[in-house]
């Protein structure tokens, strides 16, 4: 089981079993939410508890990002049409055991940067 929170501690969540596809997000999007790149894994939204306020943006007319309403940290992006949702890696607490995947959108991310860790990169 992995265990999370926000920076303030007002959103707590918990995923239970294991998680899929840890990447980093390098998308304009997931640039502005968080100030650089966003890394997330996912799982089936009914393993994922959460506890605590969250706020829901309605980022597009397919996804929506949730986020602490308190201290504003960027915890989950959920899509509309899929049972699967993405939690923020660097809200979890503690040694996770999760390693990167790939890198995605990529053809989207900032020009003062660049990709050098030689995983495999999505455009």
């Amino acid at each position: 089981m992995h265990k999370g929170s926000c920076l303030c501690g007002a959103c707590r969540f918990t995923v239970e079993g294991p998680v899929q596809g840890p990447s980093v997000c390098h998308c304009s999007q997931c640039r502005k939410m968080s100030g650089h790149c966003w890394s997330s894994a996912y799982a089936p939204e009914s393993r994922i508890a959460i506890d605590g306020p969250v706020a829901w943006f309605e980022a597009s007319a397919t996804a929506k990002r949730g986020f602490c309403p308190t201290c504003g940290s960027s915890l989950f992006w959920k899509a509309h049409d899929e049972d699967t949702m993405s939690f923020a890696l660097g809200a979890l607490d503690g040694a996770t055991g999760i390693t990167l995947e790939k890198h995605i959108f990529t053809a989207d991310k900032g020009d003062y940067y660049e990709i050098k860790d030689g995983l495999p990169q999505k455009p």
